[in-house]
């Protein structure tokens, strides 16, 4: 599989957080292993979930922190690739339970961890259900990542001023609510009618975006950075303004990519998307500019798992015959524009601002 597709990299912030996870994962293989050996399998989970990945949060947090005035040498720098490794294993969390919510079968080229469990339930003849097996062995491997990123957060900020600990502290707790409630939104919007309206159903599937992926992907990390550089609530305020557009425009992008992007760069089979039935602007664009008979095999095919390739290439067909595609990315140009006015408005210092109008890019020109 092909590498994530480049964010601009300086001052070795990946690698930073990648060195901060590396170190974890070993922490929790001794701490499993002093626990029982059969725990071991958990941490092999969890360093497959946080390896690789475009380290996009982390990322967008530091330049933040850098734009507004932080220094690239120091003890707070240090802090906020930790915090940046913190919001890592958050993700994993997400990630873990987001897979078994959308019955997920790949994840980066590889089996999901529901799906890896249960099948290692079938192969060792165990007794009980394997896909329930898979399910809650998932869970509970969310759940660790969860309690590792409140530690790794908790334990990264502690040298800080009390009054930027409040701030940031007050980010990352909106951040981990708000996740939670898109993925009720998520849920919940799957198990709605669809089709009946489609000026709901993409107002329906904004707000998820918003909630679900766009704050706590881009606008959140942002606003984070942000906090940690001791910014006050006017420049943190900058930073939603800033942040909320693109991402919405990264998610869409995203959308984009579930249907039509190369399986080899983002792990993921063409049109997982639509065999999951998720209920994207895409595909509610879509539905408004159908046919009546491409609007029936659009709603009768939407979460077929048992979807081939070629049902899957009709329904791409239909969503770019019907404009939807180049609509969707004529309003992630919007985004990024109107993000774009917005950063250049803002009194933020150098290199931060110039690496935040690259980032900001890159975030939406990307092919995984």
């Amino acid at each position: 599989m092909k590498p994530p597709s480049a964010l601009p990299e300086l001052d070795d912030v990946r690698k930073g957080v990648e060195n901060i996870l590396t170190r974890y994962v070993a922490e929790q293989r001794e701490l499993f292993a002093r626990i029982s050996p059969d725990a071991l399998e958990l941490a092999d989970a969890i360093e497959s979930m946080v390896s690789g990945g475009k380290r996009l949060r982390p990322t967008l947090c530091y330049w933040a922190f850098r734009a507004h005035g932080g220094q690239a040498e120091g003890e707070v720098a240090q802090t906020v690739v930790h915090v940046g490794a913190a919001l890592e294993l958050f993700q994993a969390a997400a990630l873990f339970h987001d897979d078994v919510m959308d019955a997920s079968d790949t994840r980066r080229g590889r089996p999901t961890a529901h799906r890896a469990f249960a099948a290692r339930h079938t192969e060792h003849g165990w007794t009980g259900d394997p896909e329930r097996f898979g399910e809650s062995v998932a869970i509970l491997l969310g759940d660790l990542a969860l309690t590792a990123s409140e530690t790794e957060f908790a334990r990264a900020v502690a040298p800080l001023d009390a009054e930027v600990v409040a701030a940031a502290r007050e980010v990352f707790d909106l951040m981990r609510t708000e996740v939670t409630v898109g993925q009720y939104l998520d849920v919940l919007a799957q198990a709605l009618p669809w089709g009946e309206d489609p000026v709901a159903d993409e107002a329906r599937a904004r707000e998820v975006i918003v909630a679900k992926s766009a704050r706590y992907s881009v606008e959140l990390p942002l606003v984070l950075g942000a906090a940690l550089a001791g910014a006050g609530a006017r420049a943190r305020e900058g930073m939603h303004g800033f942040g909320a557009p693109l991402g919405e425009a990264f998610q869409l992008r995203d959308d984009v990519l579930g249907v039509f992007g190369d399986p080899a760069v983002t792990g993921k089979p063409a049109g997982d998307d639509l065999r999951e039935g998720k209920r994207t602007v895409l595909v509610a664009r879509a539905m408004a500019r159908a046919s009546a008979e491409q609007r029936a095999l659009l709603v009768g095919s939407l979460g077929d798992r048992s979807l081939g390739e070629a049902q899957v290439a009709e329904l791409a067909r239909i969503l770019t015959e019907t404009g939807a595609v180049r609509e969707v990315d004529e309003l992630i140009d919007t985004l990024l524009a109107t993000s774009l006015e917005r950063l250049d408005a803002l009194d933020l210092v150098t290199p931060g601002a110039d690496v935040l109008r690259r980032l900001a890019r890159a975030v939406v020109d990307r092919e995984a």
